[in-house]
Order: C-alpha cells, then structure tokens, then sequence
C-alpha cells in the first residue's frame, strides 16, 4: 500500500476560496475545500440547502440537485486546487472547461445532503488540468466525471 501524498493545505474556507476563484453567487457551487495534498489531490465540501436557487424550478414538488452542478463544482474544486499548489499562481481572469468525460449520474442529492467531491489530478499541461471526481454523500458516489479545464489571464 502507497503512502498518501503530505497534506499543503488542510483547509481552504470560503473566504480564500473568493480570492481564488473569479466565480460568485449564485454560480459559486462550494462552500470549502479541505485536503489539498502534494499530488494535486482534495476535497472539496457543498452543503445543499433547501433555498438553492436550482430548486426553485428543479424540481419543485421534488427538489433535486442538478447534476450539471455538481460537475461545475467539480471544477471549480479542481481550480481550487490547482491554483493553490503552484506557487506563484494569481486568480485568474477565467476558468473554461475544456472537456467532460466519463460522466455518470448515480444517485439523486436532496436538500440537507452534504455532498464531497473528491478530486484527484490526471495530468497538466501548461495553464490546462485534467482531473477525476467522485463526487459522494455519506461515503456513497453520487456521480462521476473526468474533468478538465483551462485558467486564463
């Protein structure tokens, strides 16, 4: 069995998380990152409520969390971690997604859900990531996603 990789950065709270990333509300999906370690990997935290504003037409009688948004989030834990373990990396201007793969819905997450998007790094290229998601509730995967994005000036 392989050692995990040293933890650089226990927690990331919302506050540095609105220094890091250019995305506000209501398009800033989560609420904290925690774990970042040495080989690019973390975990980023969202606490659904039931005032989402993606409730209020999805679905209303049945409130559902879209699943789209939980790739976003992916992504926006992906920045996170990536702008935070290169030193000398600044907030960029943008953050544009480049691909989504492997994509995979599981379970549906409800208001009061807790969902963790467990993030780990599957290669860079200059300002481009690539990064593999489970995101889960109560230890369980809801979804899944290879994502990668790209972090411009």
């Amino acid at each position: 069995m392989t050692a995990e990789s040293p933890v650089k950065f226990e927690l990331v709270d919302i506050n540095a998380i609105l220094q890091t990333l250019p995305h506000r509300f209501p398009m800033l999906l989560i609420d904290r990152v925690i774990n970042i370690r040495a080989d690019y990997s973390g975990i980023g935290i969202k606490n659904v409520t039931f005032n989402e504003p993606a409730f209020q037409g999805h679905f209303p009688e049945r409130p559902v969390y879209p699943g789209v948004m939980m790739i976003e989030a992916m992504a926006q834990t992906a920045g996170v971690i990536g702008i935070k373990s290169v030193e000398g990396t600044e907030k960029p201007r943008a953050v544009y997604f480049l691909t989504i793969d492997k994509c995979k819905f599981r379970k549906p997450v409800l208001p009061g859900d807790t969902i963790e998007y467990h993030m780990r790094s599957l290669g860079r290229r200059k300002a481009m990531w690539w990064f593999h998601g489970d995101a889960k509730v109560n230890g369980q995967v809801v979804a899944e996603a290879d994502v990668g994005a790209m972090l411009t000036d």
